[in-house]
């Protein structure tokens, strides 16, 4: 069964008339119209002249009604030099989160894409984000911690980031459209944009997994669209065209614009050019040297081209590029662009009507690129044909236009829910300071909302049909910051030790706001801390109130005679883990700290130790009895005080040493120590000996020595 398509496409110089017929997947070209402007109702894709527009149509539609019979449905497309093409990023923290899924990435996809909405609208002041319907979006990359990564999803770091690259149609481009279509008495049978009707003909969907850029080259502007993973990806436009080539021809040979535009077209079929300049005079050029003249504008044309190109597709080359559009017969400009975007020449081709599958047409009709669009358009209409579609965001009704398969995150943009409403909001955080240094402790993260399509849970990717409706059930805001001092104290500061046995916890000393607290106050916002870390044995003994056992490891000296002298051996000894130590060293976690007490010396220690003799002893044998002769010898007066030889002395006591009797033993100092007497009314004589020899009592004598006193009547 056959059925006849109906097309218009409604160019900046020219609206283009279509009939096709359609059987089955097979299509036939009956009848192509062409009509241009008589005033410039065109501007920039969009439809600024109503009325003149809606009477060019009529012609075109009264004139195909005569030959074919009554039209009342038109299939027409919305020009792709209309679409508004914004780069934006977004960024989130991620910091101390779980690790990131692909709704995570889809949310934060989704507020690019509004932020690249928005970037559209700060230089429109009087539109709004309704006046715009995102047609597509493709994402640049994915950014972890400032470093480019191939994907977001289970990765873990402090943030996140997404540059996308959207595409935007002004909905007044749609409704002018409708409006003229309504005055002409024509009913819109289908809409579609001009870069995905060609793409639909000439790049069926079993192609577009490839990367393939599609160029539709016209008189003012150069559409461009790519695909890749099965789907139309980006969509652009650049300001340059065919014009711009034959300006630069009417330019260099003085020719009025028709004719230089008819000359441009002679380029491709004659070798030589035949053209009449402004003055009226008729030359003929080798077609190399007319080429040679516009190479600069095709050089210009191809770098802008290339250039948006390769900025839509991420700075990569695609695989292949297709030309289409009356300026795709440019001389040279397929070669010049597969130079810039460094493709091998077989890459880059113009695409007639002959490179559409399942088509044929009447004879009278040429195969050119140009007419590519048209048809492409009257196809989309049994193909792909774009509708609205309604459905209910929250209980807000929305209409959606069709020009891709519709997602959640569609509906959301429609509806201008923002994509900060997707999460709730993140917790108060609370600024501190700590030993001067600023320190931001961050609320918790807001918990995603949850989205619901007909009452299941569904995603910002989720696709969506006509009727559906979507609920978003706010996110829980995340906890304001709270922290204790022990939060944010290292725990490698808090250390457990013993002293003599005795357990210890040592946490630094903290003042908050010049006030001393323990590590488990609660902090609040703009709190100064100061913290104090215990570090050293000593630090340790004075902090523990031990002060008495930092006196005792003092080194051990007495002042003797003004002069101050060492008695290490006296001193106590400090041991950590049963090791010789110092209290200047540090302690850790874990370490036993003992203190041995040393001997208490008494004066007849510190004497020895001093090389003094307190006390001299010697005996003698006096009448063959044994007989102990003592003196002292020196005085060791402690602070001042005679004390006895048993006296304990104390750290840092004074002593001074008094010399007593330092003279020889003579034979006389034993009556000192002996009973003996000469017997009452003695009149004899007496005779001294010494070790039986003759002595005297004024002679030294010596321990051991025998001493005898003779008497003789």
């Amino acid at each position: 069964m056959s059925s006849r398509l109906f097309a218009l496409d409604i160019g900046t110089r020219s609206v283009v008339g279509i009939i096709l017929e359609a059987h089955n997947e097979h299509f036939h070209v009956i009848d192509i119209l062409i009509k241009e402007h008589k005033e410039r109702a065109m501007v920039d894709g969009q439809i600024h002249n109503v009325l003149y527009v809606a009477d060019l149509i009529k012609e075109i539609k009264s004139e195909l009604e005569h030959k074919y019979g009554p039209l009342s449905k038109v299939s027409v497309a919305a020009a792709g030099r209309a679409l508004k093409t914004e780069q934006a990023s977004s960024t989130i923290n991620i910091k101390n989160r779980p690790i990131f899924t692909e709704e995570d990435i889809g949310r934060l996809e989704l507020q690019a894409v509004q932020l690249a909405q928005a970037k559209l609208l700060s230089s429109k002041k009087d539109e709004n984000i309704s006046h715009y319907y995102c047609v597509g979006y493709s994402v640049l990359f994915y950014k972890l911690d400032g470093e480019e990564i191939g994907s977001l999803v289970d990765q873990q770091g402090d943030e996140a980031t997404v540059e996308v690259i959207a595409t935007f149609l002004p909905r007044v481009v749609v409704e002018s459209l409708l409006a003229a279509l309504k005055r002409a008495e024509l009913e819109m049978e289908a809409l579609t944009l001009e870069p995905i009707a060609a793409i639909n003909v000439l790049i069926p969907p079993s192609m577009r997994r490839l990367n393939v850029a599609l160029v539709d080259i016209g008189a003012g502007t150069s559409d461009i669209a790519i695909t890749d993973k099965g789907t139309v990806v980006a969509y652009g436009m650049v300001p340059t065209a065919g014009d711009e080539v034959t300006e630069a021809l009417s330019d260099h040979y003085l020719l009025d614009f028709p004719v230089a535009e008819a000359a441009k077209r002679q380029l491709s079929t004659e070798e030589n050019v035949v053209i009449q300049d402004i003055l009226g005079f008729e030359q003929t050029f080798p077609k190399e040297e007319v080429i040679q003249a516009i190479h600069p504008s095709v050089e210009a044309l191809a770098q802008a081209i290339g250039g948006e190109v390769l900025r839509l597709n991420n700075q990569i080359p695609p695989k292949a590029v297709m030309l289409v559009g009356g300026g795709s017969l440019t001389p040279n400009l397929p070669s010049t662009l597969s130079k810039i975007l460094k493709l091998p020449s077989n890459r880059v081709a113009v695409r007639g009507i002959d490179a559409i599958q399942n088509l044929t047409k009447e004879e009278s009709i040429p195969a050119t690129p140009e007419l590519v669009t048209p048809i492409g358009i009257a196809i989309a209409a049994r193909k792909a044909p774009i509708q609205y579609m309604s459905v209910s965001v929250n209980e807000q009704v929305v209409r959606l236009f069709e020009l891709k398969e519709m997602t959640v995150a569609d509906a959301f943009l429609s509806a201008n829910l923002r994509a900060n409403q997707l999460y709730g909001k993140p917790g108060q955080g609370m600024a501190i300071t700590v030993n001067n240094q600023d320190i931001l402790i961050p609320g918790g993260h807001g918990h995603p909302a949850r989205i619901l399509v007909n009452g299941e849970n569904a995603s910002t990717k989720t696709k969506i049909k006509n009727g559906d409706v979507i609920s978003l059930i706010e996110g829980r805001n995340g906890d304001d910051a709270m922290a204790t001092v022990r939060d944010i104290v290292d725990e490698a500061l808090i250390k457990n030790v013993t002293v003599q046995d005795m357990q210890y916890t040592v946490e630094p000393i903290v003042k908050i706001n010049n006030t001393l607290c323990s590590v488990d106050q609660v902090l609040k916002d703009r709190d100064s801390l100061l913290v104090e870390t215990i570090e050293t044995v000593e630090e340790l003994l004075l902090h523990t109130k031990q002060a008495d056992l930092l006196q005792k490891l003092n080194s051990f000296y007495l002042t003797v005679d003004g002069k101050p002298v060492f008695f290490p051996e006296y001193s106590s000894k400090l041991l950590l883990n049963g090791k010789p130590y110092k209290t200047t060293y540090p302690f850790k976690n874990g370490d036993a700290i003992i203190i041995e007490d040393s001997a208490v010396p008494t004066i007849e220690m510190i004497a020895n130790k001093l090389n003094l003799m307190l006390e001299e002893k010697i005996t003698v044998f006096f009448l063959h009895e044994a007989l102990e002769l003592k003196k002292i010898r020196t005085e060791i007066l402690y602070n001042g005080e005679a004390v006895q030889a048993s006296q304990m002395v104390s750290n840092g006591s004074s002593l001074s040493i008094v010399e007593k009797d330092t003279n020889r033993w003579i034979y006389q100092d034993i009556f000192r120590f002996s009973s003996w007497q000469l017997p009452q009314n003695f009149n004899g004589q007496f005779t001294i000996l010494r070790n039986g020899q003759p002595s005297s009592f004024d002679e030294e004598i010596f321990g051991g020595d025998q001493l005898e006193i003779i008497l003789t009547q």
